[in-house]
């Protein structure tokens, strides 16, 4: 059904419009479908297209009777599956509060099972309701809590494996987000270039990215989320700072490498922030054809055994499929 400005229900394909039942309020927001019930409680179904910042003062206050944002609401209602983004958007503007319950729906052919759609739910602090049953508007239960910092998550998984996609997924609930990207420029390489604008286009536009090597210095001065993408460029990048691609290689390079990861892991032990970073599985495949390729092979192995051992969370993407490593 859907809403229009004199504030009447309106079924879809029929001309006739049908006024609210007595007591309740309907309202047409940036956000989406208001319903006010005569007890107080506010359900909100939330438009796939709605914006992450508030129009109006940009604090979320607005009152929404002229399509501008409404105070936060007890329940919201959002198609998962056509835009998961939208819980961040909610929750940046305020609209969905700590006590908002997030009720995700849309689960279709999109997705390859009914137990995706609740795992997804889950990660975004969300309910995943089954067909038929009530739903209590103010919920009659604590809504499902989110992830919060410290909290290590490493995503690991071959090349094309959908890693990097189970890795933002896994924030699109969140509302500000550091995404930490350790790659490379694309300079010449149209490759990497394709690749980059491809994940910036995947992202909200409202995170905010930092280009760097200096992971363990950036993970000191954020708290809150953070999106490292990924550890094999970190690593790639400072061994060949460290000298370790010359052959032999540069006097200290191995004490100098050393020392870098030293610094890695002690941030990444000590962070107070909830991290997920993105990793290769390098060990799987054929053997490196080159003394160097061998060298990074290794290395990246060792990091991640030192990374996973100080995580809460470990999955492996492969197939675009997500196995959570105990």
């Amino acid at each position: 059904m859907t809403v229009d400005d004199t504030l009447t229900l309106r079924e879809p394909g029929s001309g006739t419009a049908t006024p609210p039942p007595r007591g309740y309020r309907v309202t047409d927001t940036a956000y989406g479908t208001r319903v006010e019930g005569p007890g107080g409680g506010q359900l909100l179904y939330a438009r796939t297209d709605a914006p992450a910042d508030p129009p109006g003062d940009g604090n979320g206050s607005g009152s929404g009777d002229s399509g501008g944002a409404p105070h936060h609401v007890d329940v919201a209602i959002v198609d998962v599956v056509e835009a998961p983004w939208t819980i961040g958007a909610l929750r940046r503007s305020e609209i969905a509060s700590s006590t908002t319950a997030i009720v995700a729906v849309g689960g279709d052919h999109r997705l390859h099972s009914p137990d995706e759609l609740a795992r997804r739910a889950r990660l975004w602090g969300a309910s995943c309701p089954s067909d038929g049953q009530e739903l209590l508007c103010p919920p009659a239960a604590w809504p499902p809590g989110r992830v919060r910092g410290p909290h290590r998550v490493l995503v690991t998984g071959g090349a094309r494996s959908g890693k990097s996609t189970e890795a933002e997924l896994r924030l699109l609930g969140e509302c500000e987000v550091t995404y930490l990207a350790t790659g490379p420029a694309p300079g010449t390489d149209d490759s990497w270039a394709r690749r980059v604008k491809a994940h910036q286009e995947r992202r909200p536009w409202w995170w905010d990215t930092v280009e760097t090597l200096d992971v363990a210095g950036t993970l000191e001065r954020v708290s809150g989320t953070v999106l490292l993408d990924c550890v094999g460029t970190w690593l790639a990048g400072v061994m060949e700072h460290c000298g370790m691609w010359h052959d032999p290689p540069s006097p200290g390079a191995e004490e100098a490498l050393s020392s870098r990861v030293d610094e890695l892991m002690h941030v990444w032990r000590n962070t107070s922030a909830h991290v997920v970073a993105v990793t290769n599985e390098v060990g799987s495949g054929v053997v490196p054809p080159t003394a160097s390729g061998g060298l990074f092979r290794d290395q990246l192995g060792r990091l991640n055994q030192l990374l996973a051992a100080e995580s809460e969370e470990v999955v492996l993407a492969t197939a675009g499929r997500v196995v959570e490593l105990p």
